[in-house]
């Protein structure tokens, strides 16, 4: 919107002069400058990437199936990023030259130009929940190249619409005369004649990259530096700071070197593989690496570019590698289930079930998922993306837990009472929390929330700022939430950070602080039971095999003819007695008071319940052996103390 005229503004100013009291105000509406929508088109993205998924993201609103994104890697001198979506008719395409900010989706011209459902301005028109909103995606770009080409095309239409957009750069200083409107930019649009009528889609061509988006791009920082080490210190060190999977780089001539060393390329898949197979082996090379290491980071294994495929692959709305975590079966028993209670003083609640074909999402009595993304593919440079998250075959460690937790809820809020200005309307999703001793990669460790299947976020490691000292279990942790209705005004203009007042954004974190709660006293209460078990199975392992030693050696001794008696260690001062039962088992009881003053030095005052198993087991063993009855009862009595006196050295004061 273009700045009020001076002579408007001081209308205005004179009628304020005049406005005496809060009963006869000045009212407008407020205004925005040009420079504002300037500064949006001079790039308002952190990474390349972003601009990528931006790109993406509008073929997906258009209902394209597939999207293919080409680029001159290493070079990065172009980009072009194709789809099979509807198109654009010239009436759209004016509309988004003309209208920068100003989206036709979610409204009636949306409706009227096509790019929404004619029923519902909120989904496309195939039925798909649009991801934008606010009409800055196409020029996204700008965080490219300032120049790039539309071609976009309608089915049926025997004509393409072609267009040449110049973007200009945004300066912090004086633009021209105060007053004039600021130009975003330029454009050339034409039609030319097709073949192909039934042809639909739009494709983007971006050329003359930046140099700063190219560097980025080609890891040159991290290359000039390796490349430094190279010829200043040892090849060791180089090569300990080479990721352990990259594109290769350039050299000073603009050559490709694949490796410093041995000039081959060094990719998580190899130049066979299809485009379906390419990326899970990249996922399955980052769980490989987890095995036996404390930590697997991103940028540690992979380069820029390979990270921005990782990214985007976690961004987009696309389907899993394998199976989401609440679509995965539990027949097998992989990890311990619990659905999160939405009260704030309740408790997650353990799941179990014995069906075979039960999946968590039933399990927990959840609604089926909005979509599957099974219809939405998106390859790079070849490789066909998938959401790289897994859940099965984790890392293990040394922790008393050795599968995963799996925690999972939603939740609908009305926001009753409250006009829709100030809720923005109601709010529902669901989510997961999974806590295993390890997440690999470390840049997974936190919370992901997905709005109609897409992010513009990255897993937020603080879980929205949650205040806790248990740092270690936070790092254990792994959260998605997949948002179905609401939140979109909580995010900022960017698509890649929430604005933390927005009654929705409030609900959703007291929602996920109160899930991290219960998981934390969940998974407490069952490594102290699984510690518990241990032991307990420590002990009945112990006793066994002290029952086994006396019986080999009555078997040695007697040839298993003989009677291995019970023997009782008892309190009160009486005489040692023997007796046979109606069993006929031989008992033996020892008055133990005895036995503990026979101990020279300080006698023992009290005998621990693992001494006291062990001397009777070796009073079996004498016995079977026939060395008690040898002796007096105060030989045995001193006999068995001087056993018991070693065995409690370390507790002898």
């Amino acid at each position: 919107m273009n700045p009020p005229s001076s002579s408007t503004d001081q209308h205005f100013a004179n009628e304020l002069r005049d406005a005496i009291g809060q009963s006869d105000p000045v009212e407008n509406a407020l205004t925005t400058n040009d420079r504002v929508i300037a500064r949006v088109t001079d790039g308002i993205y952190r990474q390349p990437g972003s601009a990528v998924r931006e790109l993406i993201a509008n073929a997906y609103d258009a209902d394209a199936t597939w999207v293919s994104v080409k680029t001159d890697a290493p070079k990065f001198s172009r980009m072009t990023v194709e789809d099979n979506g509807t198109g654009m008719t010239p009436e759209a395409v004016i509309h988004l030259l003309h209208n920068i900010g100003g989206s036709a989706k979610r409204t009636q011209q949306g409706q009227k130009l096509g790019i929404t459902s004619s029923g519902d301005s909120n989904i496309s028109p195939k039925g798909r929940k649009l991801i934008g909103k606010l009409g800055i995606g196409i020029f996204s770009v700008s965080q490219l190249t300032h120049s790039f080409q539309i071609i976009t095309k309608t089915a049926g239409d025997p004509r393409r619409t072609i267009v040449l957009v110049n973007l200009r750069q945004f300066a912090d200083g004086p633009t021209g005369n105060e007053g004039s409107t600021f130009k975003a930019g330029s454009y050339q649009a034409w039609r030319e004649p097709t073949n192909d009528v039934d042809a639909h889609g739009t494709t983007i061509v971006l050329t003359a990259i930046r140099p700063q988006t190219r560097d980025s791009l080609r890891s040159e920082q991290l290359w000039g530096a390796i490349t430094h080490s190279l010829s200043d210190e040892s090849e060791a060190k180089a090569r300990s700071s080479m990721p352990t999977y990259h594109i290769g780089h350039l050299d000073a001539h603009g050559l490709h070197i694949k490796d410093p060393k041995n000039q081959e390329r060094s990719l998580p898949w190899n130049e066979r593989d299809s485009a379906a197979t390419a990326f899970p082996k990249m996922v399955k090379s980052v769980w490989e690496s987890a095995q036996g290491r404390t930590t697997v980071k991103l940028v540690e294994m992979f380069d820029t570019y390979l990270q921005m495929l990782w990214n985007l692959a976690l961004a987009l709305p696309l389907p899993y590698v394998e199976r989401s975590a609440l679509d995965e079966s539990v027949s097998d028993k992989w990890a311990y289930f619990y659905k999160l209670a939405n009260d704030s003083r309740g408790s997650a609640q353990e799941l179990v079930s014995n069906d075979p074909e039960v999946t968590v999402r039933e399990l927990a009595e959840l609604p089926l998922p909005e979509n599957s993304h099974s219809d939405f593919k998106v390859t790079i440079d070849g490789v066909q993306l998938s959401r790289p998250i897994k859940f099965r075959g984790l890392p293990t460690t040394q922790h008393v837990l050795k599968k995963p937790m799996v925690f999972v809820g939603s939740l609908r809020q009305e926001f009753k009472g409250l006009d829709r200005d100030i809720s923005a309307g109601p709010l529902e999703f669901e989510g997961y929390l999974v806590w295993t001793p390890r997440v690999a990669p470390t840049e997974h460790q936190g919370v992901l929330v997905r709005i109609h299947g897409a992010s513009g976020t990255l897993f937020d490691s603080t879980f929205f700022n949650y205040q806790v000292a248990e740092l270690t279990r936070l790092r254990q942790i792994t959260c998605e939430i997949f948002v179905k209705q609401g939140l979109e005004a909580a995010l900022n203009i960017d698509r890649e950070s929430f604005n933390t007042a927005h009654p929705h954004t409030v609900i959703l974190t007291r929602w996920l602080h109160n899930a991290l709660r219960q998981l934390a006293t969940a998974q407490k209460r069952k490594a102290q039971q699984l510690r518990r078990e241990a032991r307990g199975s420590a002990t009945r392992d112990a006793e066994d095999r002290i029952d086994r030693i006396v019986s080999s050696a009555n078997s040695v001794r007697t040839d298993g003819e003989g009677v291995v008696p019970e023997i009782h260690f008892q309190r009160p001062k009486r005489h040692a007695q023997h007796a046979v039962t109606s069993s006929g088992s031989v008992t033996q009881t020892f008055d133990l008071d005895r036995i503990v003053s026979e101990i020279p030095d300080k006698p023992l005052t009290d005998v621990g319940p693992k001494s006291l198993r062990k001397l009777e087991a070796i009073t079996k063993v004498l016995s079977v052996y026939g060395v008690l009855e040898q002796l007096t009862p105060k030989e045995q009595d001193n006999l068995l103390g001087s056993i018991l006196g070693i065995m409690e050295a370390e507790n002898l004061g």
